[in-house]
């Protein structure tokens, strides 16, 4: 905490309009609650922002350039930190991977301001924070009704990249649409799908929906 109390938080997410936007989304609804202390773009800014200004809660994107918020966490610059994953994903081996990585919580970039503090104080004071539908992957998993080894093998051909394409493809998003989610041109998202099917034997974004319905990726 700041010398008013206030929540100091480290944001992480390599998407500079996305940190701008939560930036200014927390200096709105959390005034005199949120104290933003620094920004980082991949792993290593991460772990010299934290080790640097001793945050009490690191908002961290899942999936970033140098190893992912896995990788910052594991490397542990400030021991009193805590994690709460904000991020596009809410695909179950995404949520337990982190969680099992160390992370107090995760939300998705589909919360409201005043969720996302909300959700960082009770992180601050070390509560767990999901939605029900991320809970309950977290749940499953740990009762052993999802084989997340499985699943991994599966999404270990993928780049981190071509994992939030297919995602968002299976779930029946236009090209237009990714493209505009990822931050990313039409073009590449084509050629991020080119690549998923080929990897997964797959001739169809309908056999793309299948597959990942059936691992419990939607």
């Amino acid at each position: 905490m700041n010398e008013h109390g206030a929540v100091r938080v480290v944001i992480v997410d390599d998407h500079a309009m996305f940190r701008r936007g939560v930036r200014a989304e927390l200096e709105a609804t959390g005034a005199g609650v949120v104290d933003i202390c620094a920004e980082a773009a991949d792993v290593d800014e991460a772990v010299a922002a934290i080790a640097a200004h001793h945050p009490d809660v690191v908002l961290l994107d899942v999936h970033l350039p140098g190893g992912g918020g896995a990788e910052v966490m594991r490397r542990m610059p400030w021991p009193d930190a805590r994690y709460l994953a904000l991020s596009v994903s809410d695909a179950a081996e995404d949520v337990i991977g982190t969680i099992r990585g160390g992370a107090r919580g995760y939300v998705t970039k589909t919360i409201t301001g005043p969720e996302l503090v909300q959700a960082i104080q009770r992180v601050a004071e070390d509560d767990a924070v999901f939605s029900p539908r991320l809970a309950g992957f977290v749940l499953d998993a740990f009762a052993g009704t999802i084989d997340v080894a499985a699943v991994d093998e599966d999404l270990d051909r993928l780049t981190e990249r071509e994992r939030e394409v297919m995602r968002l493809i299976a779930r029946g998003y236009a090209y237009k649409e990714v493209a505009k989610e990822l931050f990313i041109s039409i073009k590449t998202v084509e050629t991020h799908m080119s690549s998923v099917l080929r990897k997964l034997q797959l001739s169809s974004r309908h056999e793309l929906t299948r597959w990942a319905s059936d691992r419990r990726l939607l």
